[in-house]
């Protein structure tokens, strides 16, 4: 097979589909690796460091995208990317298509094969793919909250973790799963007091079990509604695979949050789990609204692609293996992770939004 890793283009987006150790694995196999001129430059891997080991180098984005079979990207394709791909290509990347009908309507047009990474799931459930990039959004989350607090940031003011003499800030976190946990473990560790809403009894255990300061709920109206108008920082953490996040905080809640306080809506990719939160980016990443301060980034990751490329690529490897094979529809997680194909909708969360 020919697969070919583009250069990212969205802003401030550095992250590269394999890190060149990756690559080789699949030079080894026997398969054609192509990689656009300077794609990796950003995660810290040069294109002298790919062409050592096998990997041919594109001039532009044309020319890799004519070479490859599968198109291996870590985020969903834009313009002018979308005119790049034909009906026989296979991409295989973070797609998030619940959020965008248009990229959805255009991916079935072209009538290829887009398999998400964030919807393959293995039988127990497990989101594979998308967990390292969860893990990196959480411990971001806090991170960005913690500037975003500091008043020359339009934040309020406040040091999360206190010390003596100045009170410890209140961070509430939607959702309990590798995002959530990933934040109620950092906000934990700076001595913030931390309260995480959750439906499952034993992932709020889990999140007890970090510490003292942790304090885990079941997301009542009531009690969100409280929670929220007392949080310095609100992080939202909602996931359901493939699906628009379920809206959890409403409009009014959050017009009871003082002002320059921060909301990390982490769930914005798949649509956000905040009514006041839409997409931004790194270029112009927040907003401030009721005097509240909103970070929506729907690339979060992309901040720290050294890392985020290298974790991305190790779980990547085992599924691309198979995806190269021609039966890999046999496999029952990358077969899950199909959106579009052959012009339909595949993923039951799309196909349910078509009859919407």
């Amino acid at each position: 097979m020919r697969v070919g890793i583009p250069k990212e283009i969205r802003p401030f987006e550095g992250r590269v589909g394999l890190v060149p150790a990756a690559a080789a694995e699949l030079v080894r196999l026997g398969h054609e690796v192509t990689l656009e001129t300077t794609a990796g430059d950003l995660s810290g891997y040069i294109d002298a460091d790919y062409q050592s080991l096998g990997v041919v180098i594109a001039a532009d984005a044309r020319a890799l995208y004519e070479s490859a079979d599968i198109i291996v990207k870590v985020k969903e394709p834009v313009a002018p990317e979308i005119d790049y791909l034909r009906p026989e290509h296979l991409l295989f990347s973070y797609l998030h298509l619940a959020a965008l009908p248009e990229l959805t309507q255009r991916l079935l047009d072209i009538g290829l094969t887009a398999v998400g990474f964030e919807t393959v799931q293995t039988a127990s459930g497990r989101l594979p793919l998308l967990a390292p990039m969860s893990d990196i959004a959480g411990r971001l989350s806090i991170q960005l909250g913690l500037h975003y607090l500091h008043q020359p940031m339009g934040g309020k003011g406040l040091l999360l973790g206190g010390l003596p003499a100045a009170e410890r800030g209140n961070v509430v976190v939607i959702g309990a799963g590798n995002v959530g946990g990933n934040a109620v473990a950092m906000a934990a560790q700076i001595g913030a007091n931390v309260t995480v809403f959750d439906r499952n009894r034993d992932k709020l255990e889990r999140m007890r079990a970090i510490g003292a300061n942790v304090t885990g709920l079941y997301p009542y109206q009531q009690s969100l509604a409280e929670a929220v108008a007392a949080a310095d920082l609100l992080v939202g953490a909602v996931l359901v695979p493939g699906e628009r996040a379920a809206m959890m905080v409403s409009a009014e809640m959050v017009k009871t949050m003082q002002p320059g306080s921060v909301i990390v809506d982490v769930s914005v990719d798949q649509g956000g789990c905040v009514e006041t939160t839409r997409p931004t980016s790194y270029q112009d990443p927040t907003f401030i609204w009721e005097g509240v301060v909103h970070f929506g980034v729907t690339n979060m990751p992309g901040a720290v692609p050294r890392s985020a490329s290298q974790a991305l690529s190790a779980a990547l490897m085992p599924y691309l293996e198979r995806l190269v094979a021609p039966n890999w529809r046999q496999d029952p997680a990358l077969l899950a992770g199909i959106n579009v194909s052959g012009g339909k909708c595949i993923h039951p969360a799309l196909i349910a939004m078509q009859r919407h």
